[in-house]
């Protein structure tokens, strides 16, 4: 039986708490996602960072050793 509101505004109210509670999940799972996504790159970033500087270490230490090498003994 339909309320003091009508037939449409029960079919409406009865259509539209599942309807809406499917797009809250869908938009929490779109910010999870986002999340997980972000944390991925500032990982990557954090790989990428880490492997250059061990990368500028090494020329580094190379180049040491090869002036060290090729400079006259005193």
């Amino acid at each position: 039986m339909a309320n003091t509101n009508g037939v449409f505004s029960d079919l409406f109210n009865a259509v539209g708490t599942p309807i809406q509670n499917v797009a809250d999940t869908v938009s929490n799972g779109i910010d999870s996602a986002a999340s997980i996504a972000g944390s991925g790159i500032n990982l990557y970033t954090t790989i990428i960072s880490s492997t250059a500087n061990a990368g500028i270490q090494l020329i580094q230490g190379v180049l040491t050793g090869i002036t060290t090498a090729i400079t006259p003994k005193k």
